[in-house]
């Protein structure tokens, strides 16, 4: 029952043109969960049980006891002049529905989150290997399915949560490539080696696991490590330990479960198996990693490159299962069933084509869900086309908007966190725009079977043979499928631009032209194909070949100038301006709202964030783990102050966290500080050096040959080059906006002294040769970055110039190392606020308890990023500090140190 129906019959009559309905019910739910997903603590569980109850006895009453059966007590309960009231009463019931459904459901799963007396314990745990294995840069990750935990009467024998994030480290004496070495004991296997590839999902495992709580980093507006785990149903993550100070890990066999993901991991071997022969081509590694993708939904194959490829050209999301690609490969499927249907006379007695095609199509969707792994956003999807099919199955008239907002509310009620995920959004715009065209498309066929009735009326219509007509008939329905793929095409690309902006902080102006190439190849070729490729070999090298083909037709694609451009992300609520505007553009409506759509959508691209004052500079601490990396802005520049540390299992912080920082904030890069040569200040480095080629980069070891830097990788080839750098000195000095930046540390004459080849041999630890870079306003506020300078760099700092040293804002050296930070330091610097950028639970105890409280004692305040996350800190208003993970706290982050 619709909104409107709730309220008086007058007020039914005076508003009877706005009738919300389900979309407005929906909208309530959705605000209701969206309150309760920014809470920062969970209430009790009874509580929400409480505000569940109450809304939907509130709301049973209004519609079945005031509307149906007492019509006469409605001018006691909805008198006539407290309008506001009638209209609003059951929405806020319906929101306060949602609040409490979603708490409950949060409380729920809460309960079975890891228990404090485990946090950093290593215990004994017996599972299932419950995921498909991630074998990468010497670590293999997985889910495991966690059955008991020590034995019984043991301290340490409590409830797990059930799934566990583990990553078992190859050890350092074990190639990367060898295989597992095992030898029997008793009935089962024990491990000595680590196993690799040869770990088996399914298999029962006994496991000597450290375990703590979910933590990821926290920096604003950036991807949330802790609420994935939390939407993933994850609440522990975990890395094996291995002997010989612990039990070796034990195999018991295979459990007997997970019997479809053990064949998809049959499968993704199989289709993996080129990257195992003994000369495979760079191409033909990558498009089996793709092909493994697409046919068993495990995108950890597909290489990083490729990934940059899709999301610039805008596929990603055929790669990725995601609700759009579910939601094309049905909508193919529907077509194919359909016109199959269609020449079998039995069939079309039994049932009329749009049905089977409808359920056909389904059917083969949620297959293709279910093999390709049965993630979050393929069920939401599956589910949202589901209740599409069963309303027009039904024969219930009702208009899109409805058919959606009654899908969207069933799935919310099943995944109330779906709310927050990018997913959600995209599948709903793409499930809303395949609902217009299929209506379309309905209204296009009755039109076009007039036309043909009026053709065969038509003397003049006389093919000249049975053969001709034929192939006519056949290139006009090509031509009209054509042309329906195009109108949902555009349609789709033009719609998801307010999404992609808000959400990605990108325009892919290729990803029309990229998605009709690459959208008919992947699903009517390279996806049938691979999956015939499981038993027949010689279809396998066909989507190989295929694959390979659209690949470099992508990269070539991805290499235009402007094939994708990036955009400072929107707040949600001119995203929304931008999508009315655009729904405005697209739909069937007058010119004059068509051009005030346009004139919304353009509004939304031109929406840009406050810029820093003229005169003054803001400081972003990223939180990148046991790294730095710093983000100084003034009004019309940007300096990066080291870029973050490389990761043990693969990537680095430029590529995973800078970068897509940067570009989804509009920010470009006018100057790179690599404060030495450590990986975890210079990790990141080579993939903003790609992204920023005309950045100016800074570093103490300018003068020394690029190529022998430590900054390079294997993998880095580009950086072999001769790429110009500027050395880092004291007397280096420039102006941005009225804001002074000044190198105090090292000194020229160190520099030449250092890396002067007859001085061979006398270079000091990369520590000792850090950049130190002061940061000044007119009006002297001051900020200090200092790398990992030590207590004898500091000595000499102070004794040059102790006063130049003041400072409202200070980078604590080495990241709060017991070896820097010295009390006469401390005493000469002053700082308001002393930052550490270090990782959570690092093995170096970075900050050191000391060095925090001799800040402390001087009056300084502390923030480190584990407890902090990224930080905020602008001259402007130099006495306060933004904690990213403070002022965003929400209930699924970790509590515990």
């Amino acid at each position: 029952m619709g909104i409107s129906n709730a309220l008086h019959p007058s007020v039914g009559r005076q508003y009877g043109t706005y009738r919300f309905g389900l979309l407005g019910w929906l909208t309530a739910f959705a605000v209701g969960i969206a309150l309760q997903m920014h809470q920062p603590e969970l209430f009790a569980a009874w509580v929400y049980i409480f505000l569940t109850v109450v809304a939907g006895g509130v709301l049973a009453i209004v519609q079945v006891l005031v509307h149906r059966c007492l019509p006469q007590a409605r001018s006691v309960f909805w008198p006539q002049r407290n309008f506001a009231i009638q209209a609003m009463a059951p929405w806020l019931m319906v929101a306060l529905l949602g609040f409490g459904w979603a708490g409950m459901r949060a409380a729920w799963f809460a309960q079975s989150a890891l228990p404090a007396a485990l946090y950093g314990a290593d215990v004994s745990v017996r599972g299932v290997v419950a995921g498909l294995p991630r074998v990468q840069d010497g670590v293999v990750r997985f889910r495991f399915d966690a059955e008991t935990i020590g034995q019984e009467g043991d301290a340490h024998h409590q409830k797990l949560p059930q799934l566990i994030e583990v990553a078992w480290y190859a050890p350092s004496s074990t190639p990367f490539a060898s295989k597992a070495m095992a030898e029997p004991h008793q009935d089962h296997v024990q491990f000595h080696v680590w196993p690799g590839q040869t770990l088996k999902v399914g298999d029962r495992w006994i496991l000597t696991l450290r375990l703590r709580q979910p933590r990821g980093v926290r920096n604003p507006g950036m991807f949330d490590y802790e609420k994935w785990l939390w939407q993933e149903g994850v609440q522990a993550s975990a890395v094996v330990r291995d002997p010989p100070n612990n039990t070796a890990p034990l195999w018991l066999g295979d459990s007997g479960g997970y019997r479809l993901d053990r064949m998809r991991q049959w499968v993704r071997d199989h289709l993996l198996a080129p990257r195992a022969q003994t000369n495979p081509s760079a191409l033909s590694e990558r498009s089996a990693g793709v092909l493994a993708a697409l046919v068993t939904g495990d995108q950890r194959s597909i290489d990083q490159e490729d990934w940059e490829v899709f999301r610039i050209t805008g596929v990603a999301h055929l790669m990725a299962i995601s609700g759009v690609h579910i939601t094309m490969f049905a909508w193919v499927a529907m077509a194919i069933v359909g016109g199959l249907w269609r020449h079998s006379r039995r069939c079309m007695a039994w049932q009329p084509a749009p049905t089977a095609a409808l359920w056909g199509g389904l059917a083969l969707a949620a297959a293709y869900a279910l093999f390709s792994g049965w993630q979050v956003p393929a069920q939401r999807t599956v589910l949202m086309l589901g209740i599409w099919a069963v309303i027009r199955t039904a024969g219930l008239r009702w208009p899109w908007h409805a058919t959606l907002a009654l899908a969207a509310c069933i799935v919310l009620l099943v995944q109330p966190w779906a709310l927050q995920q990018a997913g959600f959004w995209l599948s709903f715009v793409a499930v809303g725009v395949l609902l217009v065209l299929a209506q379309r498309t309905q209204d296009a066929a009755k039109g076009s079977l007039s036309s043909h009735e009026h053709e065969k009326e038509t003397p003049n219509f006389a093919p000249p043979n049975a053969a001709f007509a034929t192939l006519l008939r056949g290139w006009r329905k090509l031509v009209r499928q054509g042309h329906q793929f195009w109108q949902l095409q555009w349609r789709l690309t033009f719609l998801l631009v307010p999404l992609t902006v808000s959400l990605f902080g990108q325009i892919s102006w290729s990803g029309l032209l990229a998605n009709l190439i690459a959208i008919p190849v992947v699903t009517f070729v390279v996806t049938p194909l691979g999956m015939l490729g499981i038993v027949l070999e010689p279809a396998l090298w066909c989507a190989t070949w295929c694959m390979e083909q659209l690949l470099a037709i992508l990269h070539w694609i991805a290499q235009w100038p402007f094939a994708a451009v990036f955009w400072p992300a929107v707040p949600w609520y001119w995203a929304a301006v931008g999508l009315l505007g655009a729904l405005w553009m697209v739909g069937p409506w007058p010119w004059w709202l068509k051009t005030q759509g346009a004139v919304l959508f353009v509004l939304m691209l031109t929406w840009r964030p406050a810029p820093v004052a003229e005169g003054e500079f803001a400081i972003l601490a990223f939180d990148v783990g046991q790294g730095a990396a710093i983000l100084v802005q003034t009004r019309h520049h940007s300096l990066l102050f080291d870029a973050g540390p490389s990761y043990r299992g693969g990537g680095d912080a430029g590529q995973r966290i800078v970068l897509p920082a940067l570009q989804r904030w509009g920010v470009a890069l006018d100057k790179l500080v690599l404060s030495h040569s450590d990986s975890d200040h210079t990790g990141g480095a080579f993939a903003l050096m790609q992204a920023f080629p005309n950045m100016e980069v800074v570093a103490p070891f300018a003068q020394a040959p690029w190529a022998q830097s430590s900054l390079v990788r294997p993998d880095h080839q580009m950086a072999r080059a001769d790429r110009p750098i500027s050395p880092c000195h004291s007397g280096v000095a420039w102006e941005w906006d009225g804001v002074e930046f000044a190198f105090l540390y090292p000194s020229h004459a160190q520099l030449q002294h250092w890396f002067s080849p007859a001085e061979n041999g006398t270079k000091p630890p990369s520590n000792a040769t850090s950049c130190v870079l002061k940061i000044r306003t007119r009006q002297s506020v001051r900020a200090l970055l200092t790398g990992d300078i030590g207590r004898l760099q500091e000595l000499e700092l102070r004794m040059a110039d102790a006063a130049a040293l003041k400072a409202d804002w200070l980078q604590i050296p080495h990241h709060g190392s017991s070896s820097s930070s010295s009390a006469g330091w401390i005493e000469a610097v002053s700082p308001r606020f002393a930052i550490a950028q270090a990782g959570f639970g690092n093995r170096f105890g970075h900050p050191h308890a000391d060095v925090v409280q001799r800040y402390e004692d001087m009056g300084s305040i502390v923030v480190d990023s584990p407890h902090c996350g990224a930080s905020r800190w602008q001259s402007m208003h130099p006495h306060a500090v933004v904690c990213d993970r403070l002022a965003q706290r929400r209930y699924w982050q970790r509590t515990e140190d």
